[in-house]
């Protein structure tokens, strides 16, 4: 047997690790093998020290099988060292030292609140977890929710959190819906442009770039910027896709940036962004006064817009990935799917094989 393995999570949190029995074991305390040493209740930086003990210890003891048998192979109890509560809570703080976006960490504690009030001190189980979906009649609303759950019950399952309490959750099919492009482009950005300066660029900026407006784009600095204002480049932990992104900027664009200093936010000219919210609010407003918005089109439309743009010009589902910073080509073909646009051509269906023209009939005898 391998000697044990200490390791340190990202919450700080101090585990010794073996394989007994063909199975991995988390350790998390000694106290259940009766060795007085639990790493977790000592200052961050004296944890590792600690669980390196820890590990020297429980390595004695399965050399000696001391508990071989009684208390890692048979008792189910010595399985996790905390309950499905106290795993829930350590996965969530897990999850919020993450570089996520301000949204998805408030969803995440939304979702522990969730969990919480409906397992209590108890263990977590499928009927618990289906009794908060069930409270969601919208699948959209469903599947997110589930998303989230999952999320937190992953990360919970290394602190000892069984998988066949909250597995399998299915996933319900939705109807998929179709986002509607900007068809009058230039009568619509005119109108915003009377309208407030700081929601126009952001406008031609999603459209321009392909930029996501609500975080990528609301909290551009000019630092962000090339020093001829003609690329972008932000870091992945900024954008959705979690990888680094350098995209051009259009001459339409360039025209009417003014820089400013390099550590001032492009719209607030401040250090700090306006709050997530602020295109969001501005985008209700314009909404209700605007006589060219169609109903159903969103700030998101723009982008929308320009992946059509895109793919009609280029024809390339790679250059197109590339543009809208997606992780893979079958995110891009479901996006496709989503604005209804054809990626087959009439020249890529079955053809009928091609019968040999009929031979002339012969002339008649005289």
């Amino acid at each position: 047997m391998k000697y044990p393995k200490v390791t340190q999570l990202k919450s700080g949190e101090v585990y010794v690790s073996f394989n007994l029995n063909g199975k991995r074991k988390r350790v998390f305390s000694g106290k259940k093998y009766g060795i007085n040493l639990m790493p977790n209740e000592y200052p961050v930086e004296k944890r590792v020290e600690v669980g390196n003990l820890l590990a020297y210890e429980l390595n004695n003891k399965l050399k000696t099988s001391s508990i071989h048998c009684s208390n890692l192979g048979q008792d189910n109890s010595a399985k996790y060292e905390y309950s499905h509560s106290e795993a829930l809570k350590i996965a969530l703080r897990d999850k919020l030292a993450m570089s996520n976006s301000n949204h998805h960490k408030q969803f995440l504690n939304y979702i522990h609140k969730l969990l919480n009030e409906e397992i209590g001190e108890g263990d977590l189980t499928k009927q618990s977890v289906h009794a908060i979906l069930n409270r969601y009649s919208n699948k959209t609303s469903y599947n997110t929710v589930r998303a989230y759950i999952l999320n937190i019950c992953n990360q919970a399952t290394i602190y000892g959190l069984p998988e066949d309490c909250f597995k399998p959750i299915t996933r319900l099919r939705q109807k998929e819906m179709l986002h509607k492009p900007i068809i009058n482009l230039k009568e619509l950005l005119e109108e915003l442009k009377t309208f407030n300066t700081n929601l126009y660029l952001c406008c031609l900026l999603t459209y321009g770039c392909l930029l996501r407006p609500h975080r990528e784009i609301r909290e551009l600095t000019w630092g962000d910027f090339s020093r001829d204002l003609s690329s972008i480049s932000f870091s992945g932990e900024r954008n959705k896709s979690g990888r680094n992104r350098i995209v051009p900027v259009p001459n339409y664009i360039r025209t009417i940036l003014v820089r400013g200093e390099l550590n001032l936010n492009i719209f607030s000219n401040d250090k700090s962004p306006y709050n997530q919210d602020y295109f969001k609010t501005l985008w209700g407003k314009f909404k209700h006064q605007s006589s060219t918005l169609i109903q159903g089109q969103t700030l998101y439309s723009f982008r929308h817009t320009a992946a059509l743009d895109i793919y009609k010009r280029t024809g390339s589902l790679e250059k197109l990935r590339l543009a809208m910073g997606h992780s893979n080509i079958k995110v891009t073909l479901t996006y496709l799917r989503g604005l209804g646009t054809p990626v087959l051509t009439e020249e890529d269906m079955p053809q009928l094989p091609v019968l040999p023209a009929p031979e002339p009939p012969e002339p008649p005898e005289l």
